[in-house]
């Protein structure tokens, strides 16, 4: 009942800021005009605010900010702020053209200076967008700026990519909850935990937005789909799960993402071990090679993607499905559990009770599989895998927790997780050993020295075709049939009811769902009838 209760109130709070909004914009439709304010329900809000150096923007559309690079439909690098960058031969030093026709929000124009204290701002506040290589940025002259780092690294050019510069004159301590950029839209108001109102900047030195005001209203997956069914919003993003939904005056957008969910294994075995916060490491079952292999071979992924994602997917076979450093020879293609079962076989697990549980050494080969218990995708992903699992002898329990309890047990129990970017960075820090147990990072604590090199060549490659070459090696080694620190399981479609009248232009392939990635391209959105 309980439940029941908050997703009503949800509801009821998402129904009163959306019924702002529409009276905002009533008498546009009293006279036939196109609406000049655009409702959005897609997605949670930013919580910690809008500050690209403690990681704002860093999956893409900072909204209120600039960015030197972007990447385009086809995610070919762009510039934006930037007119142009080079790259030293030793890769030490990145040389980045300044535009001089931007201004910020407050009249003030964007200057090389405000390039170099966001970047050095950002190496040193310990936020979500890793610039650490970074060991000065210096504005050498009044439309140049030097990015230099302390060792090569390829990935950087992310980083120009996905970093929102602020000026240096107004950044401080509030300038989360009031940004000023140079971006094509100004926060007008939020109101946390129901929605945010941003305005046009009319001084944006690109394109114009057609809309006077963007409303992005907070609710969660009834409140989105109410929205969406009573024609309160233009953009409501709604699961898999509900995209067969009839919405009149809506068309579905099912975009290809990199969005992927897959299992993280504990690699270490069950020895008492604890990290630094006294929380357990390790897992007799999972750190069996043999069970890691026997469970990516036995998972259908296929009817995962036709079950659990109602056909709006893809089946994943590793972190960086389709992208241009991906190797698909590594991948683990069709399902085939006897094959999974003669590997459990083979490697002493057996089922010698009779009980449908493969035993070795008395140990029982079953683990639990916790999942983020609001999100509804990953607990029918989670319940399915252990149903897959259960011919081949392996019990899998699917637990539902909260992100602060999952944080406590995702280094010795099985988590289903949600990544995906278009860097390759978090393919490092997903599976290189350095990274074993930093936040969300490598929480299986997996290491081995030859995916360790291959990453750190491929990092401080200063040719990216090197850099994609040592990329690939690294996925022979980490990948299903080698390792298997990880069974991958799907590649999302983003799933967004849209107004049939609202023309969202050209599509990019999305990376995970953070940050509302199907505005990228915002600025070009028009109505069309």
């Amino acid at each position: 009942m309980r439940v029941r209760t908050r997703r009503w109130v949800a509801v009821a709070l998402a129904a009163a800021a959306l019924g702002a909004a529409t009276a905002c914009s009533t008498g546009d439709a009293v006279s036939g005009a196109k609406p000049t304010e655009l409702r959005l329900a897609i997605g949670g809000e930013a919580e910690d605010g809008y500050d690209p150096t403690l990681g704002w923007g860093r999956y893409g559309n900072p909204l209120f900010q600039s960015t030197l690079l972007t990447r385009d439909a086809d995610l070919k690098i762009t510039n934006d702020l930037a007119t142009g960058y080079s790259v030293s031969p030793d890769g030490l030093v990145w040389t980045v053209d300044i535009r001089s026709d931007a201004t910020f929000s407050d009249g003030k124009p964007v200057t090389p200076g405000d390039v170099a204290y966001t970047f050095n701002t950002a190496a040193t506040s310990g936020g979500l967008t890793d610039v650490t290589v970074l060991d000065q940025a210096v504005a050498v002259d009044e439309d140049t700026v030097e990015l230099r780092l302390r060792e090569p690294r390829s990935t950087f050019v992310n980083r120009l990519v996905s970093l929102g510069i602020v000026p240096e004159h107004a950044h401080g301590p509030g300038y989360a909850r009031d940004p000023v950029g140079s971006g094509p839209f100004v926060l007008e108001q939020w109101d946390e935990g129901q929605q945010l109102i941003v305005r046009r900047n009319d001084d944006y030195y690109g394109g114009k937005p057609a809309f006077e005001r963007v409303v992005f209203v907070f609710t969660d997956e009834d409140a989105s789909l109410a929205a969406a069914r009573s024609g309160q919003v233009d953009v409501a993003a709604l699961p898999s799960a509900l995209a067969s939904t009839e919405m009149p005056g809506m068309t579905l957008h099912a975009i290809e993402s990199v969005d992927n969910r897959g299992i993280t294994f504990p690699y270490q075995p069950a020895t008492g071990r604890t990290n630094a916060d006294g929380e357990p490491i390790g897992d007799p079952v999972t750190s069996d090679v043999a069970v890691r292999r026997a469970i990516n071979l036995a998972i259908d992924r296929q009817a995962l993607v036709d079950g659990v994602l109602d056909g709006h997917g893809r089946p994943a076979t590793g972190p960086v499905d389709g992208l241009p450093w991906y190797d698909p020879s590594t991948a683990v293609t069709g399902t085939d559990p006897d094959a999974a079962a003669r590997l459990l076989d083979e490697a002493g697990w057996r089922d010698t009770d009779g009980d449908g549980v493969r035993e070795r050494d008395g140990v029982r080969a079953e683990f639990t599989l916790l999942y983020l218990a609001s999100d509804s995708l990953r607990q029918g992903l989670a319940l399915a895998v252990a149903d897959m699992l259960k011919p081949i002898g392996v019990a899998v329990t699917a637990k539902g927790e909260s992100w602060e309890v999952i944080e406590t047990r995702m280094h010795a129990d099985a988590v289903l997780f949600g990544w995906g970017s278009h860097d390759p960075t978090e393919m490092y820090n997903l599976y290189h050993s350095g990274q074993a147990g930093i936040e969300l990072y490598n929480p299986g604590y997996y290491g081995d020295p030859e995916v360790d090199a291959a990453l750190d060549a491929g990092m401080a490659a200063t040719d990216p075709a090197e850099a994609t070459a040592h990329w690939k090696e690294a996925q022979r080694h980490f990948g299903p049939a080698a390792d298997a620190a990880w069974a991958w399981l799907v590649n999302l479609d983003h799933t967004y009811f849209v107004d049939s009248c609202l023309d969202v232009g050209q599509e990019q392939v999305e990376p995970h769902g953070h940050g509302w990635p199907i505005t990228w391209n915002i600025t070009g959105w028009r109505w069309t009838c």
